[in-house]
């Protein structure tokens, strides 16, 4: 911490209650009020330094040897600047830092102490050492946080600008490159091992030099002083992920409500009222950075539910769902899952994310439209999954949601249906996830229609559902009928490309054989793939036959019989065209 000694004299002056009085043996001529304190002084020490004094006096004094009592409530710093700045007019030793230059600074402009009246007087002293403590990181902090105090006048003075632009300077600045010390600041000073090496202190902690050194510091800062830091960082071209990540340090240090758990390193959280907490809230929304990704889904998301609990402005809210919609691919289930404010609701805010997801279709949307390549649905289909696109993604996410808040009963069909429908068709490689949530709902919702139950369960492409879900739609009995006939003929059809192409691949490798032993080790190869293909289709195969038996099982219990009397009747031969039918009747009781 910079400091700056003026005056070489001792002390001259002691306390009595709320008054000031000086020792130096000569009557006080003078009484100084500044609020409830008073100082008995001597005129000449303070004419001689200060020409607002001079000028009171002057205009004050009745004659040689009158006392005078003067009341100077309006001087910045109050009673403890003017008390230095009488030390300083007597000659007393006094010692200037980066805690007390600046409300020093205005109080000696308030009293007029210019070099006329006197070499090295105080307005050059403090001004001197105030461009040694901008000089300095901490020094620099301490010097804005004083500001607070007398901020008129440090404003009129343009110290507040000269604290910004400096602290704005070195926090866009690799620390590393200049070997700044930065002390880690503590709340408490402990005096254990506290020691010193060739007259350094030793106990101070060094704080690591990572892109977030700063963000503890700036953090003690009331909000307006930190908005304007922010944005003076920001003009400078710092990375929009350090000012991120540093509005998001503020937000949890004066927001109680972004933090899951208190903890004890939290024990300098301010707490403030609930309108202040509002306000604060808003004016963190409007600092963060408007490019994509930069602020963290999780963190945006625990920002709005803070703002639902403290009803911040529809603006701020909405702000913040276009921001979570925009980058909703990054976020994940628990994040989402939003409570609800009202009791006859759902549980989680579904309309809410509704929002949310209607605002990343239409960026995803504005992106196709600005960009040339059209992605196909079979693209999508039969990619691999390591190229996951945004869109699969957000589907997966919401299929989760669904699942999750399917087994509301407040959760009314048509919010489900339409909740479900905003994802396409094309962004879901496989409808497993959606099939989970449609049976949970339905199975929370016994009550639904059998209407219903078809007009919901068409959001299901049964031809993209796999082996295990399929197995479980054959015998989930809350399923329509038509559904399960469908799943089981795409099961079949599947299982039966399967086989078509097994076979193929058989008859090209017995021709290749016959053609010679050139390129045994292809061969060997690809029969070593037909063996495990092979297992691979046993294994669906008795899967199948093991679900076509309980769909036999239950066709049974709704009166139908294997081989159906209308396609050929008892005792009459089946004629060509019956026996056609009768043979078709057998193929729809295996699908």
């Amino acid at each position: 911490m910079a400091f700056l000694r003026l005056g070489s004299k001792p002390e001259v002056f002691h306390r009595e209650g709320h008054s000031w009085v000086c020792t130096s043996g000569l009557p006080s001529d003078i009484c100084i009020n500044i609020g409830e304190m008073s100082f008995k002084l001597h005129k000449f020490p303070l004419l001689s330094r200060s020409g607002l004094l001079e000028k009171l006096i002057e205009e004050c004094s009745s004659g040689e040897g009158s006392s005078l009592s003067l009341r100077l409530d309006d001087i910045p710093g109050g009673a403890m600047a003017f008390e230095l700045i009488s030390n300083f007019c007597y000659g007393v030793r006094i010692e200037l830092t980066a805690h007390n230059v600046v409300s020093i600074r205005c109080a000696a402009e308030y009293l007029q102490m210019t070099e006329d009246h006197g070499d090295g007087n105080l307005i050059m002293q403090t001004e001197s050492f105030l461009n040694q403590v901008l000089g300095n990181w901490a020094d620099s902090i301490a010097a804005l946080e004083a500001c607070e105090e007398v901020l008129p006048h440090a404003e009129e003075l343009h110290i507040v600008p000269r604290c910004i632009d400096s602290l704005a300077t070195k926090a866009c600045a690799d620390p590393s490159l200049f070997s700044w010390p930065f002390p880690v600041r503590e709340t408490e000073k402990s005096p254990q091992n506290a020691g010193l090496w060739n007259g350094i202190s030793t106990a101070t902690k060094t704080r690591p030099t990572g892109e977030d050194w700063w963000y503890q510091d700036v953090s003690f800062l009331t909000l307006p002083l930190y908005k304007r830091l922010i944005l003076a960082i920001e003009s400078k071209g710092l990375r929009p992920e350090s000012i991120a990540a540093s509005v998001e340090h503020y937000a949890r240090r004066y927001l109680p409500l972004m933090n899951r758990q208190s903890s004890f390193d939290d024990v300098n959280t301010v707490t403030t009222s609930e309108a202040d907490q509002r306000i604060l809230l808003e004016e963190i929304v409007g600092l963060l950075p408007n490019k994509k990704g930069v602020t963290s889904s999780k963190f945006l998301i625990r920002l709005l539910r803070t703002g639902m609990v403290l009803h911040a402005s529809p603006s701020c809210r909405e702000n913040l769902e276009m921001k979570v919609g925009a980058q909703l691919d990054q976020a994940s289930l628990v994040d989402i899952l939003i409570p609800n404010m009202g009791y006859t609701e759902t549980r989680f805010n579904v309309d809410c994310v509704q929002r949310i997801l209607d605002h990343f279709m239409l960026v995803q949307q504005a992106a196709a439209l600005a960009t040339p390549c059209i992605v196909e649905e079979g693209q999508l289909r039969n990619g691999s999954p390591d190229s996951l696109t945004p869109m699969t993604m957000v589907a997966g996410l919401i299929d989760g949601f669904l699942a999750e808040v399917a087994s509301d009963v407040n959760f009314k069909l048509p919010k489900f249906e339409v909740l479900a429908a905003t994802v396409p068709d094309y962004a879901r490689p496989l409808d497993d996830g959606l099939y989970h949530a449609i049976d949970v709902y339905m199975k929370a919702h016994h009550w639904i229609t059998d209407n219903e139950r078809e007009q919901l369960c068409k959001l299901i492409n049964c031809q993209k559902l796999s082996l295990e879900a399929s197995t479980h739609a054959a015998q989930n009995e809350r399923l329509p009928l038509r559904v399960i006939v469908q799943v089981l003929f795409f099961e079949q059809l599947r299982l039966r490309t399967s086989i078509s192409g097994w076979f193929f691949v058989t008859d090209t490798l017995d021709n290749s054989r016959e053609r010679g032993n050139g390129g045994d080790d292809d061969v060997k190869q690809r029969v070593s793939e037909l063996e495990k293909d092979c297992s691979r289709m046993k294994e669906e195969m008795r899967k199948l036959i093991k679900a076509k038996r309980s769909w036999r099982n239950f066709t049974r219990r709704l009166g139908f019989n294997r081989k159906s009397n209308s396609c050929c009747p008892k005792g009459s031969k089946p004629s060509p065209s019956s026996g056609t039918r009768q043979h078709n009747c057998e193929n729809i009781e295996v699908s």
